[in-house]
């Protein structure tokens, strides 16, 4: 499944308002600034920081 790219235009991370960069294989949509990984569910973006990812600091 993919976003639509003028939603993922359109979006942006809710905790610093930086743009979003969707991930295919996850599913998700990556925030580098806050570190973050917001999951997309049955094709919709679930834009909440109590349910994103935190990303590994390590790589």
């Amino acid at each position: 499944m993919t976003i639509d790219p003028w939603l993922l235009e359109r979006l942006v991370c809710p905790a610093t308002r930086q743009p979003l960069v969707y991930d295919a294989d996850a599913q998700e949509l990556v925030s580098a600034a806050a570190g973050l990984a917001y999951p997309i569910r049955d094709g919709v973006p679930v834009m909440l920081v109590e349910e994103a990812r935190r990303l590994d600091p390590t790589g």
